[in-house]
């Protein structure tokens, strides 16, 4: 099978600005969607803009995204325009000045137009995708969603076709004049930790200790290199 191809440079996802960390290399762009867990998605709702948080999964060149069946963004969201932005913050850059402080990111922005999936199969995949996305395997240790679950879930598709990535990585980045000053410059770097997996309180007490996924769990398991020096 052909892979598909780097997503598309337009008019509107042409990088302008520190063009050289960007890239539309699909292999990074689905290597970020894959590690984040959270989704910005913008569209218009009656002429205004909004922004709505929210989780999703990946199935090869499809983006799944999902929530309940009355939000009325959701709905306004569906055959429309989108544009959804995901971004991994690895760490905090301290320049010798204030202007050039800046953040070390790992960041995807998507364009397109999100369809609702009225498919009932391709819908089950896309929320066991979403479940998947979220701890790998996971999905074996569930009950499968029920068709009224289903019926109660909006799940919008998005192809991953327009968009690009971009990364920033390494020191801070001070004007000539500044790099003799006697003002600390470097990274603080950040990440997400999990921790202790926590059994709800109403389980059983036989189970609580046995979710091997939970327990298992590793988000840096997936992480792919999406290092770029700039």
């Amino acid at each position: 099978m052909t892979a598909p191809p780097d997503l598309r440079e337009t008019d509107r996802t042409r990088l302008r600005r520190l063009a050289a960390r960007g890239t539309f290399d699909r292999s990074l762009v689905e290597a970020v969607l894959d590690e984040a867990y959270l989704a910005h998605v913008g569209f218009v709702v009656d002429g205004e803009p909004r922004v709505l948080p929210m989780t999703y999964g990946r199935v090869d060149d499809v983006l799944y995204l999902h929530g309940a069946a009355g939000n009325a963004m959701l709905k306004a969201a569906s055959g429309v325009e989108v544009c959804v932005t995901v971004t991994i913050l690895d760490g905090l850059v301290l320049a010798r000045s204030a202007f050039h402080h800046s953040m070390n990111y790992r960041s995807v922005v998507l364009l397109g137009r999100a369809e609702k999936v009225l498919d009932p199969e391709e819908k089950t995949r896309a929320v066991d995708a979403i479940v998947e996305h979220v701890v790998p395997g996971r999905g074996a240790e569930t009950r499968p969603s029920s068709p009224s679950e289903l019926r109660a879930t909006t799940v919008l598709r998005l192809r991953i076709e327009e968009g690009s990535a971009k990364v920033r990585t390494g020191d801070a980045i001070d004007e000539p004049d500044d790099v003799e000053s006697a003002h600390w410059a470097g990274v603080v770097p950040l990440r997400l930790v999990a921790g202790a997996p926590i059994a709800n309180g109403d389980l059983a007490p036989e189970l609580a200790d046995r979710s091997p996924r939970a327990e298992r769990f590793d988000r840096t398991a997936r992480r792919r290199d999406t290092t770029t020096t700039t």
